[in-house]
């Protein structure tokens, strides 16, 4: 069974980062340093459909669980990217509801949604029973939706009502972009908003999840909202923060 899906429905509460430089062995050291899962970035990268196969391999090298983030309601890239096999997607920008449903179904074989079929990766390349993924397996793919603009939050009972729907993903700063906060993510109308949509979904029973900062106050400020999903940081403010705080330490004992 997909091991991301089986995380979320033992309850496990996943901590997770993002990759969006192109090399694999990104995924492959967030493995080694223990995430939860890796988030792959299309939506703001240079990344090549081929950069994101090699990056699912190293992550599957090291055991951990993979999402790619699409991108922004794009038909092409998504089918691309379910025929190579990761655990999750994640759908960026969606509006509404009627949005939501066309999404899934971009995700869904026929008759429940408008996927061709052609599944490579996704079925070990013929080790997987084709039959089997159609009618199964493919229904184990974690399927997000990126709550990021305000006209969901305003159809979230009718979102939730849609099937197939595993999870709601927090975006603070486009959120915050559409409150007239923009990169306020603390700004009272967007953690106001955040906190109500957040407590009607939980009532629900649904997965909740954000995505956002990396400083000590974001991240036990989001914690606080009782996530089942929180992912902070990025593979290039690692290594940026890193080098820079190296350098600075060189500098100091140089000129010393």
């Amino acid at each position: 069974m997909n091991p991301l899906r089986m995380k979320l429905e033992a309850g496990k509460t996943i901590l997770g980062t993002l990759v969006s430089t192109t090399d694999p062995s990104m995924c492959e050291i967030m493995g080694y340093v223990g995430y939860d899962c890796v988030w792959i970035d299309m939506e703001h990268t240079c990344m090549s459909y081929k950069d994101v196969l090699c990056h699912l391999n190293a992550a599957r090298a090291t055991d951990i669980p993979a999402v790619v983030r699409l991108p922004q309601n794009d038909m092409t890239a998504t089918k691309k990217v379910l025929e190579m096999g990761p655990e999750g997607v994640i759908f960026p920008m969606v509006r509404s509801a009627r949005e939501v449903q066309s999404v899934m179904e971009m995700t869904l074989y026929p008759p429940d949604g408008t996927r061709g079929f052609g599944p490579l990766r996704a079925i070990g390349y013929g080790a997987v029973d084709a039959r089997e993924y159609v009618t199964k397996k493919n229904l184990e793919l974690c399927r997000f939706v990126q709550v990021e603009h305000i006209d969901l939050i305003e159809e979230l009972d009718a979102v939730m009502e849609l099937p197939y729907v595993d999870g709601f993903i927090f975006g603070p700063n486009d959120l915050s972009a559409s409150l007239g906060e923009f990169l306020h993510v603390f700004g009272d109308a967007t953690m106001s908003k955040i906190r109500l949509a957040v407590e009607k979904l939980r009532s629900r029973g649904k997965i909740v999840g954000l995505a956002g900062g990396i400083s000590e106050r974001e991240i036990k400020t989001w914690s606080a909202l009782g996530l089942d999903m929180l992912f902070a940081g990025a593979d290039w403010c690692f290594v940026y923060d890193r080098g820079k705080t190296t350098l600075e330490m060189m500098k100091k004992y140089a000129e010393g």
